[in-house]
């Protein structure tokens, strides 16, 4: 996938997280965004209930998928792990970078096809106090950049971080890297669980390549509206 030719379309930065506890409400989902040039995400609830038949069930209804399930183990495991999930044609797999460089090479390493192997930083519902609380003193700022680099120097595919780290990554590494930004929220939206929130059009000023919506469309009364009007508030 040329994730940079994305940037042309505002829709397909849209990734729509399908943080919903079955296949059916997955596809009745995806049924009612397509056609949506962008990717739908599937993350830990949805895969662990539903497994990769609802990664080929979208699929089938044209959908791209980004299977977001943050995989962190020992090299061996997260490498067959990471090998199965290109075997099914996801576009995107994530990986914890703070599994550290052995386990991050030997993932680049089972990565086939097109799959664009992502390192996830710090989680957008960490703050500082959660650095504490797990032995990191540096500023969450200092730790994205040192992820980042960690993974970058040992082959990864794009970075996922918050919005509010967006434009230290670029000023760092430039446009050599995609970055998926989680925590999206429209004005006046609650941040639920979030705690590093953005707005769409602050999260692209900020240098995101790629927007993770979740509940702001997939709660909303009418999905596709709410997907439209996201969209409308990108186009300049």
């Amino acid at each position: 996938m040329n994730w940079q030719a994305a940037l042309a379309n505002p829709r397909a930065r849209i990734i729509v997280a399908l943080d919903v506890p079955t296949r059916e409400a997955a596809l009745i989902l995806v049924r009612a965004l397509s056609p949506h040039p962008g990717l739908f995400k599937i993350g830990l609830q949805l895969y662990t209930a539903a497994g990769p038949d609802v990664i080929r069930a979208i699929r089938d209804l044209g959908g791209r998928i980004f299977l977001d399930l943050k995989l962190h183990d020992i090299p061996n495991t997260v490498a067959r792990a990471v090998d199965s999930a290109s075997s099914l044609d996801v576009e995107m797999l994530t990986i914890h970078l703070s599994g550290g460089r052995a386990m991050i090479e030997a993932a680049v390493q089972a990565t086939k096809s097109e799959m664009r192997l992502l390192g996830v930083t710090v989680l957008t519902s960490a703050n500082e106090t959660t650095l504490r609380e797990t032995g990191i003193n540096s500023t969450i700022e200092e730790q994205v950049l040192r992820l980042a680099r960690l993974g970058m120097d040992a082959g990864i595919g794009g970075i996922v971080a918050s919005a509010q780290e967006a434009k230290t990554l670029r000023r760092a590494f430039g446009d050599s890297l995609a970055i998926v930004t989680p925590g999206i929220r429209p004005n006046g939206l609650d941040a639920g669980d979030q705690k590093r929130i953005t707005t769409p059009v602050a999260a692209l000023e900020a240098g995101a390549d790629y927007l993770v919506v979740g509940r702001p469309i997939t709660a909303a009364t009418e999905p596709r509206a709410a997907l439209d009007r996201i969209v409308a508030g990108l186009i300049v």
